[in-house]
């Protein structure tokens, strides 16, 4: 396994590769791996001959009161994760070798990035959808794998793929969660221990909030009973429970299509995320 830093180093090996008729599955990673990142690394070593992993903590999406500079970083410890996987490619950039001093050009979106997370952070899906697109452009992968944990991002990255002709097939995996049933999250490991019994609740209310939308089709009704039951949980604070389109992430009423439910909650400080589909 190589661990290259220049966009030149990444280009070179991916055209040998090519020429040799290998095809090319890529994870976009921010780093601090845990068992979400190794499914999908897993899933891209089943189904290509080669895999690249990026490892790059994205500054553009982060807001100015983020948590950019405490955001967990261990290279060693990924390093061996993705060896142990089989990945070829590790791809670690300095924020310098990604944008240049006068960089000033940018990926954006409406509609599918102005609710859910986009409300309180409000450049997040622009700097994602920069960054993966400079990544896409790069490594040149045939798929690229992505977490149904981030479930906006998903249908965010499946509609610029779409929406620009880029010519990469995005494969969704599905969220991996820890046996109490918490999803992983590399901020996890800012939660204190009661914290982290009191996050319980997110996963405890998607569950809720799934086996609702079984018989009970309004919404609204859905995400009221949701929204009541973090609410018992005193250390747990709403940031947004919605219930969305499953594709166009616009909010609503009935549980007539493909749907999800999503939520934001701020378990102390520390703000968590957590989703599940709806099948019609």
């Amino acid at each position: 396994m190589k661990i290259v830093k220049t966009v030149n180093e990444v280009r070179e090996q991916v055209k040998q590769w090519k020429k040799q008729g290998y095809t090319i599955g890529f994870v976009p990673t921010m780093g601090y791996l845990h068992e979400g990142h190794q499914s999908l690394m897993e899933a891209a070593r089943k189904e290509n001959d080669k895999v690249v992993v990026s490892i790059f903590v994205n500054p553009m999406q982060f807001g100015p009161t983020e948590d950019l500079a405490q955001y967990p970083r261990d290279l060693e410890r990924d390093s061996a994760l993705c060896e142990s996987i089989g990945v070829d490619l590790i791809f670690h950039p300095e924020p310098e070798e990604m944008y240049a001093p006068d960089f000033c050009s940018f990926v954006d979106m409406t509609g599918l990035t102005e609710g859910l997370c986009g409300k309180t952070r409000p450049i997040h899906f622009r700097g994602v959808c920069t960054v993966v697109s400079k990544l896409f452009h790069i490594v040149t992968p045939d798929r690229a794998y992505f977490g149904q944990k981030d479930g906006q991002q998903l249908a965010v990255i499946r509609r610029m793929v779409r929406d620009l002709n880029m010519d990469i097939t995005i494969v969704g995996c599905p969220i991996i969660r820890e046996a109490d049933g918490l999803a992983k999250s590399s901020r996890n490991t800012y939660l204190s221990q009661e914290e982290r019994t009191a996050a319980l609740i997110l996963s405890k209310t998607i569950a809720l909030g799934k086996e609702m939308a079984k018989t009970q089709k309004d919404a609204a009704t859905v995400i009221a009973a949701m929204k009541a039951n973090i609410e018992t949980e005193p250390l747990a604070k709403i940031d947004y429970v919605e219930a969305v389109d499953a594709f166009s992430m616009q909010p609503i009423d009935t549980f007539d299509r493909p749907a999800m439910i999503a939520m934001a909650v701020y378990i102390g400080k520390t703000r968590l995320i957590d989703n599940t589909l709806i099948e019609d």
